[in-house]
């Protein structure tokens, strides 16, 4: 019931929000923190007390179809991870959308998206995770149309229609699984009585990659999320570091790992295809990023690399290749989500939204270009912060796989942290390094020379130290990831 506490509670708070539309600002505030503070208390809460305790079926629907949750390793991090990042980006929202209008409207689906995603999370076979899986898809689509002009609807469009492909291919890997025995989750693999079905079931495996790979952002499917930086800047914080695209880069992990199994598909063409389109995004995605000037959209091809990161580690079908892979996915969300929110404060504050127009901004905005440096050179793989150590453990995991590909994984890192350093210390030697011609005063008025509100500036700070914190504590976070797997 814990379970079902915590991811229905989000739910009718934003159903809430919607029928009561609270005028008063103060109240509004103080509803949404306190529920999502009470939901992530009661997730994480659900997840120690019901880890790897037998599973809840919470609706049977005939032919050994239902829908059941249950608390495994993967779920308890996903969980964990959703649940600490979530309030703090509400309370970043709350102040930044005070300008945006639509304010309830926003935070119900706001809200509901939270209690969505812990459903992925908690999802025990494929049916459940599949079904909310499509559900976020419905409750993240207002928030990236939230502004209603031509432009977000647009977005929307490109959105939905990368989405509903992805779901038709992920409902075909889906029925393939199930009919083979594959319907709950379990280390390792589920599927049953599959000789002389090989083929169809690593092209099946294929078609799910894919599927649930266009969340991921992973090559062909990944300009939705370009489209989608038009949204507020809560949203695309949360779409880009937390949400939809982890939410891709989880299925994917359970399909491989829970589902099909690795012993099915190592060494398959399979595997060396999925591995080409992560190393093919990894290198694209930083390419484009260092050659795209719009702030927002360079920093989404870097989500769209480093993403690709996550499928590389998972591709390796090694325990190493997924103790990495979840190691950059806890990195990568705490330092991405602090980049965008740095770039919406920007945005906040200043209005300005392109490269060259943060020049000496650094100056102007202490804690908002403090942090984003923290950030940037943890993604860089600078130590002792976040990105140092999972990248480490994706190049030793490639490498360990000892084939041509491993190998070129390798390589494929590299490259992607040179490029990542070019088009993230870019934008920090411009703020505070401004060239000496440029007066750092000229078109800012007085009253934007500032970092912006408590609201948004603490969550910051509050990010910029969980970036130090893991990376200081990247050997342990490993540990604890391979312990709560069941590999240690």
């Amino acid at each position: 019931m814990q379970i079902l506490a915590a991811i229905a509670l989000p739910i009718l708070a934003g159903l809430i929000l919607i029928l009561w539309r609270p005028r008063d600002q103060k109240i509004r505030q103080r509803f949404v923190v306190g529920s999502a503070c009470l939901t992530s208390v009661g997730s994480i809460w659900a997840a120690l007390v019901l880890y790897n305790r037998p599973k809840l079926v919470l609706l049977s629907l005939g032919d050994g179809l239902c829908i059941s949750f249950g608390v495994d390793g993967l779920a308890c991090l996903f969980s964990v991870l959703v649940s600490l990042l979530w309030p703090i980006a509400c309370l970043y929202g709350i102040e930044y959308m005070s300008r945006e209008g639509g304010e309830n409207r926003f935070f119900a689906f706001y809200l509901s998206s939270f209690g969505i995603t812990l459903g992925i999370a908690f999802s025990a076979n494929v049916l459940t995770m599949y079904f909310f899986y499509e559900l976020l898809t419905l409750v993240t689509l207002p928030l990236v149309m939230h502004g209603m002009d031509s432009k977000a609807r647009y977005a929307g469009r490109i959105y939905l229609t990368y989405s509903m492909c992805g779901a038709a291919l992920g409902f075909l890997s889906m029925v393939l699984l199930i009919e083979h025995g594959g319907m709950f989750f379990q280390f390792g693999g589920s599927l049953q009585n599959i000789t002389g079905h090989e083929f169809t079931l690593q092209l099946a495996y294929v078609l799910g990659f894919f599927g649930f790979g266009v969340k991921a952002a992973v090559l062909p499917g990944h300009k939705w999320l370009l489209r989608a930086s038009v949204a507020p800047t809560p949203v695309t914080a949360l779409l880009h570091a937390v949400a939809v695209v982890k939410s891709g880069a989880f299925a994917i992990t359970r399909i491989t790992w829970y589902g099909y199994g690795v012993e099915l598909l190592k060494g398959s063409w399979a595997q060396w295809l999925i591995l080409i389109a992560a190393m093919s995004t990894i290198v694209y995605g930083s390419w484009k990023a260092l050659h795209t000037q719009h702030l927002k959209r360079r920093l989404a091809w870097s989500t769209i690399s480093n993403l690709s990161y996550i499928l590389l580690g998972i591709g390796l079908m090694t325990t190493a290749g997924l103790v990495a892979a979840l190691v950059h996915m806890v990195a990568h969300a705490v330092l991405k989500i602090t980049l965008f929110f740095c770039v919406g404060a920007v945005h906040y504050k200043m209005h300005r939204d392109f490269v060259a127009d943060i020049e000496g901004c650094g100056v102007l905005m202490p804690v908002v270009f403090g942090s984003f440096a923290t950030a940037a050179l943890g993604l860089m793989g600078v130590p002792p912060l976040a990105g140092f150590g999972s990248k480490w453990l994706l190049a030793t995991a490639s490498v360990q796989l000892n084939t041509p590909l491993g190998y070129l994984g390798a390589v494929v890192l590299i490259i992607s942290a040179l490029l990542t350093a070019l088009y993230l210390m870019e934008i920090v030697l411009l703020a505070f390094f401004p060239r000496q011609s440029r007066q750092l005063t000229v078109h800012v008025p007085k009253q934007a020379r500032r970092d912006p509100g408590l609201l948004m500036t603490v969550p910051l700070m509050l990010l910029s130290i969980a970036s130090l914190v893991i990376g200081l504590t990247a050997g342990r976070l490993e540990q604890a990831i391979s312990r709560i797997l069941g590999l240690l």
